[in-house]
């Protein structure tokens, strides 16, 4: 169905720009080049080697969902295009709470807001919005394409690429045509609430040289876990003596049981101005705004059955919202493209969540450690704390970088990169109603902080993260069919964190009783904080810092045996810089390091109607950044560097065309251990004798050894209307849930099951309106994709929750174009 083309009046017209006018003077910029689709199935136009090329001509492993893939297969989240792409894996505690993996290159011990940057670059379009401890979740709606990257990627893009890295593709405006449309989407799980979504677009040529693109959506995801009755036993001191006679305490979580607790409501939208400056310059400024509040737990508890329920005793909710403004300016010098991508990105995120597994689990190691605090009415406090969180999240980039024509028999891409990021922590453990107790409390050790109540732990800590770069990749024709090509950068990375991380005791006692006089607190002004015991030293009072400097490179040989075949062999590396840990008397951890080898090939036959791309690989991974409680570290986690892993596999995916029916799929053989034995280690990072934490040979947490996925599409002519009925099938082997031994054994001592699901629709096009029935899920598999835990102690880890596939959900969605 083409769009009907049209013009806006002039009062439109006038209102749109003189919005768009203040806009541009309230952001700074972004960008992205337009893809397009060809005629072959699955050829797509990918930016990946930051320049416009057929994916069958880019000499690159990497998988590209386009648009009509994205819209067909019902992708709007994290969960739904990971699932398609089977070399990417992902760990997850619900919406905009996710960490992604390439290939395996996981330890299970990222996510610290104090420890390893991600392994896994995310861009929207050229601008990286990478954040620690849970990547952007992005409501995909007029979405070009996605882009997975697989394998290191630090000589195009450089920051927490080091297993790989996926890119989201906006559309662009387009100065040729109007053209809008909307979609309504009503749906519900089979046991669970309703939900559904309104999105639209509208394209407007302002003129021959502008025009805008501007988007907006509404989602509300009904939920699907029940929070269910139940109780808690915790035990009580023998002195003073309970004025009751009683032995414990009791706790119900009766005000919070409910059915289906775990709704989502998303909304937000972008727009972009595209205006051609002269023939030869073009600026693109855009700005996106997404908001997302998620209520309850996205974990189900596997003690409770098969059933998605939990007993939550505390409130959960996650509010995320952020934004991104961006400007590309495109031109030319002489014959050379000149490309500059600037961005600013800032996200906010408040969470609370259920901390009170930890408190079980301390009350069961140390018996009321947590719950001889009398209430004054002769009871006793519910003990259970809850996690308060808040983190402010910035990132500035920008980037310059010049193009040598594409007809040239020697080709560069080279450019200039930094980027300044930053993550303002505040977290707060508390105990409800503790500050109201009265003086002395029975358990100094956990008295609220002055001026916080309630709160018993409280940390305040400010990272900045810069990164410096200069890269350039070279291609050189040795003959019209064999190409080799070269990349490298170098980079300059300064890493820094300050501010406090304890109980008040910290603050009270500066040498914690003179046990460890390294350990410090520096009177401060910030009424936030009691004093700063995240520093270089007491002397200096400045925070910690890292400096450090390096290069990646990447080597590669193609050859295009004919029009339809590719193959190349590339050797490539990746990095990822050190940090400090919380603490100055532990030592900082270095980087890390991702050598790659690969062979593989893009190809079509059969006249075009097979397309089959692939790839094998080797991956080494040296010195990998850990978090883990050493010996001596009283049960806090810190990073290290602590052995070293290696990844074999396979990855590959096809797209066939008989006539009316499609055919398509990909799939992933990944075999990733460790190569070298885990610890143990003390609190500075050296080996000492003992078991070791894991093994050699033990296979890396969360990716599962195989993962694919297959489609079939049949579009017929129903009458006058186009019609399709479409099957999709996607499964995934069993996976190591933690890396660990003690991890292992205290979850169970068995691998997270593998399992499948089928996904079904159909639906028709009448004139400009389109009709889809759909069902994800179909048969209500119960898919586990990783397990997760409160705290690192046993009790809690025996207690990990799953995170689900989602479960059976059926919808229609009605959409329009013109």
């Amino acid at each position: 169905m083409k769009p009907v083309s049209t013009s806006a009046r002039p009062t439109l017209r006038h209102a749109v720009l003189a919005l768009l006018g203040s806009t541009m003077l309230a952001t700074s910029p972004a960008f992205a080049q337009e893809a397009e689709e060809d005629a072959s199935p699955g050829d797509i136009i990918v930016t990946a080697t930051k320049r416009s090329e057929s994916l069958q001509k880019v000499a690159v492993s990497i998988q590209a969902l386009g648009s009509e893939t994205l819209d067909q297969k019902q992708v709007t989240s994290i969960d739904d295009y990971a699932k398609l792409l089977p070399s990417v894996s992902f760990q997850s505690f619900g919406p905009g709470q996710s960490q992604l993996f390439f290939r395996g290159i996981s330890s299970g011990g990222d996510g610290l807001h104090i420890g390893p940057a991600p392994a896994t670059g995310l861009y929207l379009d050229e601008i990286p919005v990478t954040t620690i401890a849970g990547s952007v979740d992005l409501h995909v709606y007029d979405i070009a394409r996605v882009e997975a990257l697989s394998g290191p990627q630090g000589t195009l893009f450089g920051a927490s690429s080091l297993s790989g890295t996926l890119r989201i593709i906006t559309n662009k405006p387009n100065t040729d045509k109007f053209e809008g449309g909307a979609d309504l989407q009503v749906n519900k799980y089979g046991k669970g609430d309703a939900g559904g979504s309104l999105e639209g677009f509208v394209n407007l040529p302002l003129s021959d040289r502008a025009a805008v693109r501007v988007v907006g959506f509404y989602r509300k995801d009904g939920g699907y876990i029940d929070n269910i009755p139940g109780t808690r036993v915790f035990t009580l001191d023998d002195a003073p003596v309970d004025p009751l006679g009683l032995t414990n305490k009791t706790v119900t979580n009766a005000d919070l049981v409910e059915n289906n607790f775990n709704d989502v409501e998303t909304y937000g939208g972008r727009a972009a101005l595209k205006v051609d400056l002269n023939d030869n310059w073009t600026a693109t400024p855009m700005v996106i705004y997404q908001h997302q509040v998620a209520n309850g737990a996205f974990l189900f508890d596997p003690r409770l059955g098969n059933g998605l329920k939990v007993r939550d005793f505390q409130a959960s909710r996650n509010k995320d919202r952020w934004f991104q403004a961006a400007l590309t300016l495109e031109g030319k010098v002489g014959n050379w493209d000149l490309v500059y991508s600037g961005g600013y990105f800032e996200r906010k995120i408040n969470n609370v969540a259920d901390y009170s597994e930890y408190s079980v689990a301390y009350d069961t190691l140390y018996g009321s450690y947590y719950t001889n605090f009398p209430d004054g009415r002769g009871g006793y406090l519910n003990p259970a704390q809850n996690q308060i969180l808040f983190d402010k999240y910035t990132k500035h980039s920008q980037e310059i970088r010049v193009v040598s024509p594409s007809e040239d028999r020697f080709r560069i891409t080279a450019g200039l990169f930094f980027q300044r990021q930053t993550d303002q922590i505040e977290a707060d453990y508390t105990i409800p109603g503790l500050s109201s107790i009265p003086r002395p409390l029975p358990n100094e050790g956990l008295r609220p902080f002055d001026n916080f109540p309630d709160s018993v732990f409280r940390s305040r800590i400010f990272r900045a993260d810069k990164d410096y770069a200069a890269f350039a990749e070279a291609s050189y024709d040795l003959t019209d069919s064999l190409k080799v090509t070269a990349g490298i950068r170098g980079f300059i990375a300064n890493n820094s964190i300050t501010g406090f991380s304890g109980f008040q005791r910290n603050a009270d006692d500066p040498t914690a009783g003179g046990a460890r006089p390294q350990l410090f607190c520096i009177p401060t002004t910030n009424t936030q904080i009691p004093c700063v015991n995240i520093a270089a030293s007491a002397a200096s009072g400045k925070p910690l810092t890292q400096d450090q400097s390096g290069e990646t490179h990447k080597v590669s040989l193609s050859w295009q045996a004919d029009p339809t075949k590719l193959f190349y062999a590339t050797y490539s590396t990746g990095f990822r810089p050190g940090g400090n840990n919380r603490r100055p008397d532990v030592i900082p951890f270095k980087a890390d390091t991702l050598s790659n080898f690969e062979f593989g090939w893009k190809t079509g036959l059969f006249d075009r109607r097979l397309r089959f791309n692939g790839a094998v690989f080797y991956e080494e991974w040296k010195n990998v950044q850990f978090g883990i409680a050493p010996v001596g570290g009283n049960g806090v986690t810190f990073t290290y560097n602590v052995g070293d892993a290696r990844v074999y596999g396979a990855e590959g995916d096809f797209a066939l065309s008989l006539g009316k029916l499609t055919l398509s799929g990909a799939a992933s053989w990944i075999d990733a251990k460790l190569s070298t034995d885990f610890g143990p280690i003390n609190l500075q990072g050296n080996p000492i004798a003992g078991t070791p934490d894991a093994l050699r040979g033990t296979n890396l947490p969360v990716q599962p050894k195989f993962k694919g996925n297959l489609t079939a599409r049949y579009e017929f002519d129903l009458g006058s209307t186009e019609a399709f009925v479409q099957a999709s099938g996607t499964t995934q082997s069993s996976s190591r849930p933690f890396l660990t031994d003690t991890e292992f054994a205290a979850t169970g001592g068995t691998n997270i099951k593998g399992f499948s699901t089928f996904d079904f629709s159909a639906g028709a096009d009448f004139g400009r309106f389109n009709v889809e029935l759909f069902v994800q899920n179909a048969f209500d598999k119960r898919g586990i994709l990783t397990l997760n835990s409160a705290c690192g102690l046993t009790s809690c880890l025996a207690a990990a929750r799953a995170y689900p596939v989602k479960p059976q959900i059926f919808g229609l969605k009605i959409g329009t174009k013109f």
